[in-house]
């Protein structure tokens, strides 16, 4: 398929799809979390006293159709690992392109994760109630998190991966900053300098992530900064840019790919990030199994694609071997539609061309979105795993617009006394109206959400909606028109 528009509403998968799969490994084993740490498995919310996962899951070993390969930028030949040297280290170009089912998670990971991991799975029963649907509502929160995020899972291995590699330096873009917190944290847990290049418009909204960046050492910059070449001529050509994704990769790239001492780390889109992003899934499907219920219906927002992978990739698993049948959606905003927009396509990942070329829905590079509140999924791309698997069928889209998933906002927090991120109001929205659907027919559906993060640092953008300040955003046809046209011809 060439266009997203074709496959809006892809078919559901049924049944066992078309590849034989051995049983489902144990990777893990059954122990209680007490101590200091049990704040993350408090009453109720960790059934089973399910632990920390020993493994990554690859999704990539049980699809039917392999994704296509990344390409080398200037050759437009299938990349080969040494091509990804300048950026990372061994061990994550391995895992990057591996198609091993399972990745065992070191030690000094695991022991990291154990601050804040297994986190809770919690059952939104104030939310069904205030919504009157027969429908039962769960969330996994990962905002337990030092950074309060989803991000740390990645962050923690690629901070360690890095250290271990002899690297002294890593540096990384940011929208909202979840991301840039993450990776700060995880870099001065391993003796590891960070800088980081956070999109202008989030720079300004969020000024304490910048904050807690520099609080856990990092150096951050806004961009499109003068501190690069690429960020110079971003600025000579919009002095007042807001900035992007596609524009901050290309800053922190560049660092990388210059300095021989420095590594470049990414949060969401690659591979290898969306393998350390399974746990989330890995302890969902034991959490949901100890109090024996099975999810109708997953749902993340989706700006990159990390964190709804994470969630969704091993229940995607469980589906391929016919184990259980849910249907998988795809939030995104309306200002940045990239799969219901998109076209699927080879793109660079970041605007100035530095980057891989990875089949993928993109807007294309040079897209700049509006500067909606949910600065994690203002990014023109995403993740070619994602792309591949939307496009064979497995799972849907769809985009909201950010005043109904503030409005989704206020009535989570209202019952569930949990303030989101405003990248998961939009999962919240769609979950809400699932549950709504369910109280009109009847139907008494599981709903599972993935709460990625909490918004205690967002608070500006629910001051906007409570002010009656906040307006919905949407792209302009003319610049994606223009955007696309400039996707390299491969």
């Amino acid at each position: 398929m060439a266009a997203a528009s074709i496959a809006l509403h892809p078919p559901r998968l049924q049944g066992p799809g078309k590849a034989a799969l051995p049983p489902r490994i144990p990777n893990r084993s059954r122990v209680t979390v007490s101590g200091t740490r049990s704040f993350a498995t408090r009453a109720g919310s960790n059934p089973g006293n399910v632990s920390i996962p020993k493994q990554w899951y690859n999704l990539v070993a049980d699809l039917p159709v392999k994704p296509p390969p990344q390409l080398h930028p200037q050759t437009h030949q299938p990349l080969k690992p040494s091509d990804l040297s300048p950026l990372f280290p061994d061990e994550l170009i391995r895992q990057e392109l591996t198609e091993e089912r399972f990745v065992d998670i070191p030690e000094e990971v695991r022991d990291v994760y154990e601050l804040w991991r297994p986190t809770p799975l919690i059952r939104a029963k104030r939310l069904e109630k205030l919504l009157g649907t027969p429908a039962k509502i769960y969330y996994k929160y990962e905002g337990t998190s030092p950074a309060g995020s989803h991000k740390a899972n990645t962050a923690v291995p690629q901070a360690f991966y890095n250290a271990a590699a002899g690297v002294k330096s890593v540096v990384t873009e940011t929208g909202a900053g979840q991301w840039g917190s993450a990776l700060s944290f995880a870099s001065t847990l391993f003796g590891l300098t960070c800088e980081v290049w956070q999109v202008r418009a989030s720079y300004d909204q969020k000024p304490y992530r910048r904050l807690m960046m520099e609080t856990w050492g990092a150096k951050v910059h806004p961009s499109p900064s003068e501190a690069t070449e690429s960020g110079r001529k971003l600025l000579a050509a919009d002095p007042s840019s807001p900035g992007s994704l596609g524009m901050a990769i290309s800053e922190a790239v560049e660092v990388a790919a210059t300095n021989g001492d420095t590594k470049y780390c990414l949060g969401s889109v690659l591979n290898h990030v969306l393998l350390h992003q399974t746990v989330i899934g890995e302890e969902c499907l034991e959490q949901l199994a100890a109090i024996g219920d099975t999810p109708d219906v997953v749902i993340g927002c989706t700006g990159g694609g990390s964190n709804f992978g994470g969630l969704a990739f091993p229940f995607m698993r469980e589906k391929l071997a016919g184990r259980i049948n849910p249907v998988f959606k795809a939030v995104e905003p309306a200002a940045c539609p990239t799969l219901t927009k998109g076209v699927y396509a080879y793109d660079y990942g970041d605007t100035a061309g530095l980057t891989p070329l990875m089949k993928m829905h993109t807007l294309g590079h040079g897209f700049v979105p509006d500067p909606i509140h949910a600065g994690g999924l203002r990014y023109h791309g995403m993740a070619p795993l994602i792309s591949h698997v939307y496009e064979l069928g497995f799972m849907e889209a769809m985009s909201i617009q950010q005043t109904e998933c503030f409005e989704a906002a206020l009535q989570f927090a209202r019952t569930e006394g949990i303030i989101p991120a405003p990248e998961p109001t939009h999962a919240i929205a769609a979950a809400i109206r699932e549950a709504l659907e369910c109280k009109r027919t009847g139907e008494e559906k599981v709903i599972l959400i993935a709460m990625c993060g909490h918004g205690h640092f967002d608070l500006a953008a629910y001051d906007r909606y409570l002010r009656g300040d906040m307006v919905d955003l949407s792209h302009s046809s003319e610049k994606l028109k223009e955007s696309l046209a400039a996707i390299p011809k491969v």
